[in-house]
């Protein structure tokens, strides 16, 4: 390796996208020393995914975040006012379904009592693109004095036990840790020998926004053919296609305009002519993967270097940045040195189960979607159940991600849950108090029960009190999962207690006297 040496940092984080700088940032939270690496020199300007789900916009609220996403949300609504209704999909703002296999969602159809649904007031923050996301975490690892280094790029590593070296183009980065959030074509992955099993590409899709000499050549929505779908809207010239004959030959060349024109006529069978496009596209397949471990030694993985699918519903960002939260507060644990016995080997057994399921639930959309007579007619009966309320519920629980679970210890409901946002007797959120990224402990006890107990962890551990209600206590990890949790103030709950406490936030600080809040 190059002998120049950069300064050692605790944790380079490789990959500037949103799961890279979620990770950067709770790192920073956490007390670590922290460095980003990103091989492009300007932020990626390509068409991704153009929504968050329900648990990514909570880990924006419990940082400190909602207002900026509700104003970009509130941006990208006032520019798709005066086209919503194009491709007949207008929707209410605090009403976003979304799409299972092309199916659009009715959200009149929806059980918006559910209690899945009704518990999540960020829920309503949802149309934040994942360019706009991007600038808006690039502001905020800046504000924790996380540096992002541009036009660097890793080309070799080597994992010393104590640490990592990392090759680059800039010289040799010497590392405690080094995390892979570079994509689903990632150089560390590779480096460290992860192998990336799953199942081989079968399609070719396309979406882009063109300038259409004849648009009235195109359907709205989505329309299927034996050649292919694709969709117009909502927005006038927007356009995505699915291909359904083989994957590209060489997916690493820029897209172009003859590209989108070629598969738009393709699997629309006009001749509709595009003159120009007014966002960098973007090409993408039904290549299925998850990594065989999403940690070797001192390298870890995130993001699309974990798992790579199709990007239906913008399923792939939700899920790294959901990777970037759990990893981060744990990564960190062990840094400052307080982290309990395998805590981190627990990121990859709560992390892969769901990235196992969102790989499922995208490869499901693709055997609907397809133009053959057999997906035609599984597409026919899907269609019919998502044409009624029980159906629509369903999916669009799944879909915004409100019923995700981690499996942990304890039988109350909640435990494993992401945190319901509950609203204090004092006016204030519960999330308003987890802006440090640090353990919170709601005690709605009138003495002080649990609260007593949980002082010897006042290093880690934020107390929130409330007057008594249901549940009566919670204890929420970094990551807004729900550790442990009552529904009374007996002291009999008190073991379960000491048991998550120990379990997560490590050994106590007899001298410690909790923080309220």
């Amino acid at each position: 390796m190059n002998q120049h040496m950069e300064t050692s940092v605790d944790v380079t984080v490789v990959g500037a996208g949103p799961v890279g700088l979620v990770l950067a940032a709770e790192l920073a939270l956490a007390g670590a020393t922290v460095r980003v690496l990103e091989r492009r020199e300007k932020p990626d300007e390509a068409l991704k995914a153009q929504s968050i789900n329900v648990p990514t916009a909570e880990a924006l609220d419990r940082r400190g975040l909602l207002p900026a996403a509700r104003r970009i949300q509130r941006e990208v609504l006032a520019r798709m006012g005066s086209y919503a209704d194009v491709a007949g999909e207008r929707r209410p703002e605090a009403r976003f379904t979304g799409h299972f296999a092309g199916m659009v969602l009715d959200p009149s159809l929806v059980d918006w009592s559910d209690p899945d649904l009704a518990a999540h007031t960020a829920a309503d923050v949802r149309m934040v693109p994942q360019r706009e996301l991007e600038s808006l975490l690039t502001e905020h690892v800046t504000r924790l004095g996380v540096p992002v280094r541009r036009g660097v790029e890793v080309t070799a590593l080597e994992d010393t036990g104590d640490g990592v070296l990392v090759g680059t183009n800039a010289g040799t980065w010497r590392t405690g840790w080094l995390v892979g959030c570079d994509g689903g074509h990632s150089t560390v992955r590779r480096l460290a020998g992860i192998g990336f099993p799953g199942t081989d590409p079968e399609l070719t899709g396309y979406q882009a926004v063109v300038d259409i000499a004849d648009p009235e050549k195109l359907a709205s929505g989505w329309t299927w053919s034996s050649r292919g779908a694709y969709r117009y809207g909502p927005q006038p010239g927007r356009v995505a296609t699915v291909e359904f004959d083989a994957p590209p030959a060489d997916r690493s060349t820029p897209v172009t305009l003859a590209d989108v024109q070629t598969s738009l006529r393709q699997v629309s069978g006009t001749d509709v002519t595009l003159t120009a496009l007014r966002a960098v596209p973007t090409r993408w397949t039904d290549n299925t993967r998850q990594a065989a471990a999403y940690r070797s030694g001192r390298v870890l993985l995130a993001g699309d270097a974990a798992h790579v699918h199709p990007p239906f519903g913008g399923q792939g960002l939700n899920l790294g940045v959901g990777d970037a939260m759990n990893l981060g507060w744990k990564l960190g644990a062990v840094i400052a040195g307080w982290a309990p016995a395998g805590l981190l080997d627990t990121y990859d057994t709560e992390r892969r189960p769901l990235g196992a399921w969102v790989l499922d639930w995208t490869r499901a959309q693709i055997g609907v979607l397809r133009g053959d007579p057999r997906s035609a007619a599984l597409r026919s009966v899907v269609a019919d159940l998502l044409g009624t309320r029980d159906g629509t519920t369903y999916a669009v629980k799944q879909i915004s991600g409100v019923t995700q679970r981690t499996a942990l210890p304890g039988a109350h409901p909640l435990t494993g849950r992401y945190a319901p946002d509950l609203h204090l007797t004092d006016g204030s959120r519960l999330s308003d108090h987890a802006h440090d990224g640090g353990f919170l402990l709601l005690d709605r006890s009138p003495d002080g029960t649990f609260a007593a107990l949980a002082s010897a962890w006042a290093h880690r551990v934020h107390l929130v009190t409330d007057t008594h209600a249901t549940p009566a206590g919670v204890l929420i990890r970094p990551d807004g999962v729900i550790a442990w949790a009552s529904d009374t103030t007996d002291t009999s709950e008190l073991p379960e207690l000491e048991t998550a406490l120990l379990r997560w936030a490590g050994e106590p600080s007899p001298e410690g006297v909790l923080r309220r809040r």
